[in-house]
């Protein structure tokens, strides 16, 4: 075999090298599993970086875990249909969405005890965020399809914006904008949080009933996780689509991690996540695909670690339909609820 040969072998061996390399994903696997049990369903969760805790919807309550140790630190009681928890650490005061009765829990985030009386909101409130700009807490109230203002300090109600539809997740530009999904329309509109009104609307197709939203602040991009299995990336600033990642089936939350430029999507029928890179502000591409299980439709982004929190349960037989419940969920098998810890 020839000098030459060799060398070009080598060559094309180290390129190879270089290129699988290059073409690897992030690396993100389910690291750790804490098992919850308890009963009941579940919807969003939110973590607290600093604080090094998770806050749970549990149906009637919060349950709040340490995000290191998973074990258990408090509960936030009597959140009837508790949907979402909003944090404002510089007010030391935590939120909660209770859909069941159209309410905002107020609590105390060292104590977790209830702060005053609940403060009535719109129907059915789902989402909801704290936007630390105008020290403001919106709410977005599936039912009556607006969204309720609340003063963060005393919980005051300021306002009852109203929508184009039925709203799904939120998120602030922490400059004077927020952004909200309108699922049975497809679109996102954009609210002024001083103004307390609508200033945009913007059509999502090829994206439909779009659910989870994160947001690159730096960049003004919007990551929506869209029904029909993809993430549309969204110019916070026109509105235009600028591209659409194929993303697992059934998500419900997605998030963007600042540092690493990834963004994530949970999605619950495949169970899977999807990681997405932002390569640059114009050019986005699926990284990896990681399992998780099945039911694992909703997470949280820690922002120290980098790491991924999802949850999900074991589940039974789904139930016969009926003309008064054509598509009954499966139950929730007793204590089988966990907490899925993905990172590298």
């Amino acid at each position: 075999m020839s000098k030459n040969f060799c060398n070009w072998v080598l060559m094309v061996s180290v390129g190879l090298t270089v290129t699988s390399f290059a073409a690897a994903g992030p690396g993100y696997k389910v690291k750790t599993t804490y098992k919850v049990g308890g009963e009941g369903g579940w919807d969003y969760l939110t973590a607290d970086a600093n604080a090094r805790r998770l806050y749970i919807s549990r149906g009637t309550h919060v349950i709040v875990l340490d995000l290191d140790s998973g074990k258990n630190v408090g509960d936030v009681p009597d959140t009837a249909g508790v949907h979402g928890i909003a944090l404002a650490p510089e007010l030391g005061r935590g939120f909660s969405s209770n859909g069941r009765e159209g309410t905002v829990t107020i609590f105390d985030m060292k104590t977790l005890a209830p702060i005053g009386a609940k403060v009535k909101v719109g129907e059915n409130p789902d989402a909801i965020l704290f936007d630390p700009a105008t020290k403001r807490v919106f709410t977005f109230n599936g039912r009556s399809r607006d969204s309720t203002a609340i003063a963060a300090t005393d919980g005051k109600v300021l306002a009852t914006i109203k929508l184009d539809g039925k709203p799904e997740f939120a998120v602030s530009d922490l400059k004077g904008e927020i952004f909200v999904n309108i699922e049975d329309k497809s679109e996102i509109e954009a609210i002024d949080p001083n103004k307390l009104e609508v200033i945009a609307k913007w059509p999502l197709a090829p994206c439909t009933e779009p659910s989870g939203l994160a947001m690159d602040r730096k960049n003004r991009r919007l990551f929506v996780g869209c029904d029909n299995k993809m993430m549309a990336v969204v110019d916070a600033d026109s509105g235009k689509v600028l591209a659409t990642p194929a993303i697992g089936e059934g998500v419900d939350a997605t998030a963007f991690d600042e540092e690493t430029g990834l963004a994530f999507a949970s999605c619950g029928q495949d169970g899977v996540l999807t990681v997405v890179k932002e390569e640059s502000p114009s050019k986005f591409s699926v990284a990896e695909t990681v399992p998780t299980e099945k039911g694992a439709r909703t997470m949280a982004l820690d922002a120290k670690t980098h790491s991924v929190y999802t949850v999900t349960a074991k589940f039974g037989p789904r139930p016969a339909a009926t003309a008064d419940n054509p598509h009954p969920r499966p139950p929730i098998l007793p204590d089988s609820f966990v907490v899925m810890v993905v990172g590298k």
